[in-house]
């Protein structure tokens, strides 16, 4: 077990007891072959909670994202999407690099969302002097905040009425359905694909499913063999994510309360500037001198998280109450060092 209280993500949960014996129990196959019934079902079983009618298992978000990227864009064509959004600055530019997809980034509103009249402008016309605009892809939650009720079906059906697809980043879809109290099928109505994360909230040790039409989910994995995300007795890795969409839904919602507690404790200490989470991602703006020692000197003390002038600490299934307290203890004790 871990010495630290580790904050730094919520991909570091590791698998637990009852995940670990489901991982075991597991029966596969091969699933290039596309006989591994572990897969299978974990592919059918949330296509069909989400309401769609096929799914595909990878290895990574990165690679779920990029394959989708993949399958609904060709070359020279591009996406619209949010300039801190993970697939634009957190996936090593695969979609240019691999799949010779320009992305056209766009401004942030404060909530997150990207303004309709913002999308609206951003694609091109059918000329040869620009990129053919292709697709819409938006992420929910993006820094840990929820989209607003309704936006994802104005925007989609914006996308739509110009002859967009559109795919939706959910690596925390369920998040955002706890915290909304909402079926996680509403959230992604009007997205002609997802991709749901298992290895972070959910606390899978891999995985990510895409979900989408046959056609499409055909197409991706195509590129999923290209990109190298063939696997074989993947059933094992597909019991821990079923085994997490039956266990760790729920509980995402304690997650919620101990970022929440972590947050409004920091936002009396001076030198610290704490925006009030929305789910499991606390924001922190350190002021000088502390940036420079606060995620070091909390290191030593048993605490990881990341940044400086902005840190983050993400809560997850690993995390109590009780790390909560001693978290905030330390970061006091070198505030007031």
């Amino acid at each position: 077990m871990s010495q630290f209280i580790d904050l730094r993500s919520d991909t570091v949960t590791r698998p637990t007891p009852g995940m670990r014996e489901a991982m075991a129990r597991a029966e596969v196959g091969d699933d290039v072959f596309g006989d591994d019934p572990s897969v299978n079902r974990l592919q059918e079983q949330l296509a069909a909670q989400l309401g769609f009618e096929a799914g595909l298992l990878f290895p990574s978000g990165t690679q779920c994202n990029l394959a989708a990227l993949m399958a609904h864009c060709q070359r020279g064509d591009e996406f619209l999407v949010g300039q801190d959004a993970h697939t634009y600055v957190h996936e090593g530019g695969g979609a240019a690099v691999l799949g010779s997809i320009q992305p056209q980034p766009l401004e942030h509103e404060p909530d997150g969302t990207l303004s309709l009249a913002r999308i609206e402008a951003a694609i091109k016309p059918r000329e040869d002097y620009y990129a053919r605009t292709r697709l819409l892809a938006l992420e929910n939650t993006i820094g840990g905040k929820v989209l607003p009720r309704g936006y994802a079906k104005e925007a989609t059906a914006l996308a739509h009425r110009h002859g967009l697809a559109t795919h939706l980043d959910g690596a925390r879809l369920f998040n955002a359905a706890v915290k909304q109290q909402l079926d996680a099928r509403e959230l992604v109505a009007g997205f002609d694909s997802v991709s749901v994360c298992l290895s972070k909230g959910l606390g899978a040790p891999i995985g990510s499913v895409l979900v989408g039409s046959t056609e499409l989910v055909r197409e991706a994995k195509r590129w999923r063999k290209v990109l190298g995300g063939g696997m074989r007795q993947a059933g094992i890795v597909a019991a821990a994510g079923l085994y997490a969409l039956e266990h760790h839904v729920a509980r995402l919602a304690d997650d919620h309360r101990n970022a929440l507690a972590l947050a409004e404790g920091l936002r009396g200490i001076p030198g610290l500037t704490v925006q009030l989470p929305e789910t499991n991602i606390v924001w922190v703006e350190v002021a000088r001198p502390l940036a420079s020692r606060l995620v070091p000197a909390l290191a030593e003390k048993g605490v990881l998280a990341t940044g400086t002038s902005k840190v983050r600490f993400v809560t997850h299934l690993d995390v109590n109450a009780a790390d909560i307290t001693a978290t905030l203890a330390a970061v006091r004790a070198i505030a007031d060092s």
